[in-house]
């Protein structure tokens, strides 16, 4: 069987090094994007290196000086100056080993295999109590800290290089034999270790042993360049060599692709569809937005088996291949950077503060669907940059991935305010707009009662207190229930407002219908919502007057009022990555504009709970005034699980009932405010972000009270020259626990076009709040 051959058949030669990229998207493709913690703009992303502190002068000092006094107790150890250092040797040894009135004079015993087993003794004392020397000096003088500040914080080889000197420097004092230019004698460290042997022994027979000895000075090698193996790092930096000498391309093999060659497609085998997705790249082809569109595809194909028929679409439409619906490619006009292989919008800079983390100085600040996917709150006074830096490049984001296949966004801009171009979008909804192409199905293609009225309930009186949620939702679906029933289909907006005011001709045109059709059980549903219109508790009446605020003139074409706009149900964006704006009302409807806010969050929580969906998809509020009630707060807790997410721009916390304070903060896993909050909000955020702990310093200066005569004058020379009195400080280092952001820092120490931004991703990693530079 002939040898299966490395490429394609007819693919042409691959160069012995990757071509340079000769397009833009080539550049944008062959970018690193390392792993990096949340929050953080990946694209050239280069994780900064620790800056190594300096040591002060006083640890080098203090390294040296019990050095240097060691050097001087050795010395005169060795001259033997004082009468006590043998006494622990006199005390452990036999008297009759040393001549009587001397300090440590050895006897000499003839006959005996052991002549003299004083004199081993004493090397033996003097290995001990120079062992007991180096280490003291090496605890006082702080040897290791110092030793490991200079040392393992170098990068290899430099490290194993400095600790291999470092290992030779101390085997020159133990045997410097060895070591033909150095003159010293050895440091009790081998002679020791032999006359412990001959005491053992009661014999020098051991010391005759060639094997014996030898071994003996392989161990105490070991023993010195062990600790040094360690401080250098050798075996880890071996195990590196050794695995990237494995890994590196053998002679003739190729070495590893730029992205910009579609090496994920070759490794499967499909050259031919790499080969034309290469050439498309190089000649300029193809943007950003076909790359990463061409990406997902094959990850699906990779997942769902699927590759043959990708090779074929490929084959056939090049970087055209799973084009948008809509037939877009790219958007007009950008206003951020965007990086979508990794699906971030760079929205400013994290600033390089004291309190900052390493990894994220100076680095770019971005969103993507891995921290919109907890969603997000953000807060700010107008003018504080809320929709110019936050929601217009999160917004132009979703909607450059919704190209890609990846997402689908729902974007409700404040009124008179419309978020991004209109050609970012597939569909816009103008409510009260006469010229608006699509219309809004209030319903969202509910075929269930229960569930329509749910929505329903929440849009319209989900914010009041005096109105409890079931009992709307039960009053609504005692009405859309039978009317379904009867016309096969939901009431408008005029005949449901009619209904739920109790107009009796209404009521009684339905009832009888379903009396003509026989439906008992939708009869009894009617009969019990008739005899509670009017009751005391009746939700209908606030249902009601929630309902006129949408039952006005100018919205007499919109909410499936029959007009020339074409019906749209937000239903879709759960099935397709659609990308969607609605205009909200403005002059004179503020209140409408906050049902229609809250009914389309409503919407978005029902549509994104039903199955399961590839893509991902976020709602993004640009005023959330209004917007949040009990039930929502609790929905947008699931939402994470559910593959969707939700951007909330509020102008002040105040907007929301104060009992929602808590519960809101807790649900959403991204928060950020915005300069200018005042110290009521801020305090809010300050709960939320908690405390942590941190090293203070404390230097009390105390005067100093001198009792002599001399001193007392030299104080007061020293006095009257500097004109101080003379002083002592009292440094205290402790640890407290202190707010990450007080109130007061958030609402006086933000500067203006930055913000405080914590992050949490959908995986659980934790971004604490950090400020960021908006400009940057």
């Amino acid at each position: 069987m002939p040898p299966r051959p490395a490429t394609a058949p007819h693919a042409p030669p691959v160069p012995e090094q990757a071509p340079r990229p000769v397009s833009v998207v080539a550049a944008w493709l062959d970018e690193e994007r390392p792993p990096a913690r949340p929050g953080i703009w990946r694209f050239g992303y280069r994780p900064p290196e620790e800056t190594p502190e300096r040591v002060a002068p006083v640890t080098v000092v203090g390294m040296l000086v019990p050095l240097l006094l060691a050097m001087l107790v050795w010395s005169l150890w060795q001259r033997g100056v004082t009468s006590y250092q043998y006494a622990l040797l006199r005390l452990f040894t036999p008297d009759d080993w040393w001549w009587g009135g001397t300090l440590a004079s050895p006897k000499v015993f003839e006959g005996q295999e052991v002549a003299s087993p004083g004199a081993e003794a004493l090397v033996i004392y003097e290995g001990l109590a120079f062992a007991a020397l180096v280490a003291l000096v090496a605890v006082l003088g702080s040897w290791r800290a110092v030793v490991s500040h200079y040392v393992t914080r170098r990068p290899q080889p430099a490290r194993a290089l400095i600790a291999a000197l470092l290992a030779l420097a101390v085997l020159s004092l133990v045997f410097p034999d060895a070591f033909p230019a150095v003159g010293w004698s050895p440091v009790p460290v081998v002679d020791p270790l032999l006359s412990l042997t001959v005491l053992v022994s009661d014999g020098y027979g051991l010391m005759a042993s060639r094997l014996y000895t030898d071994t003996l000075y392989a161990v105490v090698t070991l023993l010195v360049v062990w600790p040094f193996a360690r401080l250098g790092g050798w075996l880890p930096y071996a195990r590196t060599l050794l695995a990237a000498r494995r890994a590196a391309p053998a002679p003739g093999v190729p070495a590893a692709r730029p992205r910009s060659q579609w090496p994920a497609l070759r490794d499967v085998g499909q050259h031919e569809a790499a080969d034309l997705l290469t050439g498309e790249v190089a000649r300029g082809g193809v943007n950003d937005v076909d790359c990463a569109r061409v990406e997902n595809a094959f990850s699906a194909a990779r997942r769902g088996a699927t590759l043959d028929a990708f090779r074929d679409t490929v084959l056939r439409l090049g970087g055209a291949a799973w084009a948008h619906p809509s037939g877009a490619r790219d958007l007009l006009r950008r206003t951020a950077r965007h990086d979508l292989l990794a699906g971030q919008v760079r929205i400013g800079r994290w600033t390089a503060a004291q309190q900052t983390p390493l990894p994220y100085r100076d680095a770019g600040a971005a969103l993507g669907p891995e921290v919109l996917g907890t969603s997000l709150l953000a807060v700010g006074p107008p003018g504080s940059g809320k929709t110019r830096a936050l929601v217009e490049p999160v917004t132009e984001a979703l909607a450059l991935q919704a190209l890609t296949g990846a997402c689908a966004v729902v974007a409700v801009s404040a009124p008179g305010t419309p978020v991004c171009e209109d050609d970012a979008f597939d569909v816009i909804v103008r409510i009260g707009d006469p010229a608006s192409v699509h219309d809004l199905d209030p319903y969202a293609e509910s075929d269930d009662p229960d569930d329509a009225a749910a929505i329903l309930a929440e849009a319209l009186v989900g914010d009041l207190d005096t109105v409890g949620a079931q009992g709307a939702v039960t009053a609504l679906a005692q009405l859309l229930g039978p009317f379904r029933a009867v016309h096969g289909r939901f009431p408008s907006l005029p005949e449901l407002h009619a209904l739920l005011a109790g107009e009796e001709t209404a009521l009684a045109r339905l009832g009888e219908a379903l009396a003509a059709s026989g439906n008992d059980v939708m009869r009894r549903e009617l009969d019990a919502r008739v005899r509670q219109t009017g009751a005391p508790g009746d939700a209908g009446r606030a249902l009601a007057d929630r309902l006129a605020l949408l039952n006005r003139p100018a919205f007499a074409d919109f909410f499936g009022g029959r007009g020339p706009a074409r019906p749209f149900s937000l239903r879709a964006v759960a099935h397709h990555p659609l990308r969607v704006r609605i205009d909200v009302p403005e002059r004179g409807h503020d209140e409408a504009a906050r049902v229609i806010t809250r009914l389309v969050l409503a919407q978005f929580h029902a549509v994104v709970r039903q199955g399961r969906r590839e893509h991902f998809a976020c709602l993004v509020l640009d005023d959330a005034t209004g917007a949040v009630t009990p039930e929502s707060v609790r929905r947008i807790q699931r939402l994470r699980s559910q593959n969707a997410g939700v951007l909330l721009a509020l102008r002040t916390v105040g907007d929301v009932p104060e009992a929602l304070h808590g519960p809101l903060y807790g649900a959403v896993g991204c928060r950020m405010a915005f300069c200018g909050v005042s110290t009521w909000d801020g305090g809010r955020f300050a709960q939320a972000w908690g405390t942590e702990w941190v090293e203070t310093t404390e230097v009390a200066k105390h005067t100093v009270f001198a009792d002599q005569p001399m001193t007392r004058f030299i104080h007061a020379v020293r006095k009257l020259v500097t004109g101080r009195a003379v002083t002592t400080d009292a440094v205290t280092v402790r640890q407290v626990e202190r707010e990450r952001w007080s109130a007061s820092e958030l609402a006086h120490a933000v500067p203006a076009g930055h913000a405080v931004l914590s992050l949490t991703s959908v995986e659980g990693e934790y971004a604490p709040p950090l400020l960021v530079d908006l400009r940057g």
